[in-house]
């Protein structure tokens, strides 16, 4: 006996399309009215080697969170990113420059470290050896995440922030807890610039967030995860493999944490252990704010991408405001409650019957 797959009703559809356009034009038309009053305060907001800047401050959460928001939609989370992330970056800087440069705690004098760092010859592969060993680190770790996650039916906001740490711990491990140079290897891809402007990172940025768009919203692929995320008992009532989809997820996840780990080391040419501390939180946070729920199998990734650009901007516009550090974590805070609050509005509605 064929059964129908169910279907929700047009005008279902059509409202969460609504909720999620909402979302989408609320926080476009926050960012917009933070740099109008930004650029009041500080004209040079619209300078527009500080557009690429701020471009260039979010480009390896932004990254993350495209990763984050696909691990999100599929039900799933990953909180050791951010220590991929550095884990990745630390070991092309070990095949880069060798375990025994570098220094301790990086107390040392930058320019000291720098010629200490460029004198050396203590590499164990090249630029490109060590970049395609380092992409593969991050793949392993996503996989792995992703593997034990799947097999073991444990909440994955654990598994991973346990992981977090061994990916932690092995980059202090290879590292000896130093703070590791790139040896200016990274130097071609931070010079190179379109139009003498825009460096070549934030084109790669831009086509992560594309391709990741175009994964998620035309493809197999993407429509599986949202199933999953949606409800994965039906997706595997439905014939899916949830397992293999889940992992899949997280490798993808993997290798954009090593891409990320590319761009942060042509951003400022060193790295140490703790270089990835908090980015998760703020790739998780950013998705949110665009919309990616809990829930899973609900937000979009151009959401997630005007999250990421909103906190961006927030840190910028303070800077430029002249906000004192001491309140900067703090008003951080505040507006990222408020803007997850906003965007939660629908249900609040629903609970309290309002629509």
């Amino acid at each position: 006996m064929n059964k129908k797959p169910f279907k929700p009703d047009a005008e279902d559809k059509l409202s969460k399309k609504q909720a999620l356009m909402d979302q989408r034009i609320l926080l476009l038309i926050c960012i917009i009215g933070l740099a109008a009053i930004t650029f009041i305060v500080n004209p040079r907001f619209a300078d527009p080697m500080n557009v690429v800047t701020i471009f260039g401050q979010i480009s390896v959460v932004g990254v993350l969170t495209m990763g984050m928001s696909k691990l999100l939609l599929s039900g799933t989370l990953d909180l050791s990113v951010g220590n991929i992330m550095c884990l990745s970056g630390c070991v092309m800087a070990v095949l880069i420059v060798g375990n025994t440069e570098g220094t301790v705690g990086g107390t040392a004098d930058t320019d000291d470290m720098i010629r200490t760092v460029l004198d050396s010859d203590t590499s164990i592969t090249s630029v490109p050896v060590a970049i395609m060993i380092g992409l593969l680190v991050a793949v392993g770790c996503g996989w792995l995440n992703g593997f034990i996650v799947a097999k073991s039916k444990a909440s994955p906001l654990i598994i991973t922030l346990g992981m977090s740490q061994v990916y932690y711990g092995l980059a202090l491990v290879i590292t000896n807890g130093r703070f590791m140079g790139f040896k200016m290897a990274f130097e071609p891809l931070r010079l190179t610039r379109i139009g003498e402007l825009v460096p070549i990172t934030l084109f790669f940025f831009f086509a992560i967030v594309v391709i990741t768009m175009i994964l998620v919203n035309r493809t197999k692929f993407g429509r599986r995860i949202v199933a999953i995320g949606g409800n994965e008992m039906n997706a595997r009532l439905s014939g899916i493999n949830v397992d293999r989809y889940k992992i899949a997820t997280f490798v993808i996840t993997g290798l954009l944490c090593g891409i990320a780990a590319i761009i942060y080391a042509s951003r400022l040419d060193a790295i140490k252990a703790n270089s990835g501390a908090g980015l998760e939180l703020k790739a998780l946070i950013a998705a949110i704010i665009g919309g990616v729920t809990f829930d899973g199998g609900k937000g979009t990734i151009s959401g997630a991408f005007l999250g990421a650009l909103f906190m961006g901007l927030i840190t910028n516009s303070m800077n430029l405001m002249q906000v004192s550090s001491y309140y900067q974590d703090m008003i951080m805070g505040i507006i990222i409650v408020a803007a997850v609050v906003i965007s939660n509005i629908d249900n609040i509605r629903k609970e309290f019957g309002l629509r």
